[in-house]
């Protein structure tokens, strides 16, 4: 079994301990959404290392004087932001694949001004680009 960031390990007591917070504050942020770790089978909660981590936001937030409402809201534009950002990868790479089906020599070049398409012959602006290249 392999470990990472979302694997569920963590009792609601060591989540407590490692996120600075009472185990019934877990709960509430619980019932109320903010944060929702998986069930075992016998319906007990465990939390991953990111769900410590987006406790220890909540608090973050809190203390800041941000509402229960208003630390809701900023982790449903995190998530919002993070499921976008996935997406425009998803198109990028489609993209991608497609201008490596058609025909032409340089496809595109990346640099720090982002992804531009290349004319054949035309040459990337700053030495520096990655250009991708594809035979006839």
């Amino acid at each position: 079994m392999e470990l990472d960031e979302n694997t569920p390990l963590f009792v609601i007591s060591v989540a407590a301990e490692l996120s600075g917070m009472h185990p019934q504050t877990l709960r509430q942020y619980d019932r109320m959404g903010l944060v929702s770790p998986t069930r075992t089978q016998g319906r007990s909660r465990r939390y991953t290392m990111q769900d410590v981590a987006k406790l220890r936001e909540v608090a973050k937030l809190s203390a800041e004087g941000v509402s229960l409402e208003g630390i809701r809201r900023v982790l449903e534009l995190v998530n919002e932001n993070v499921s976008l950002k996935s997406r425009v990868r998803d198109l990028e790479r489609e993209l991608a694949d497609q201008l490596m089906s058609q025909p032409g020599n340089r496809i595109f070049a990346a640099g720090d001004q982002g992804v531009i398409r290349l004319n054949p012959g035309q040459r990337p602006e700053k030495s520096g680009s990655v250009v991708l290249w594809r035979r006839r």
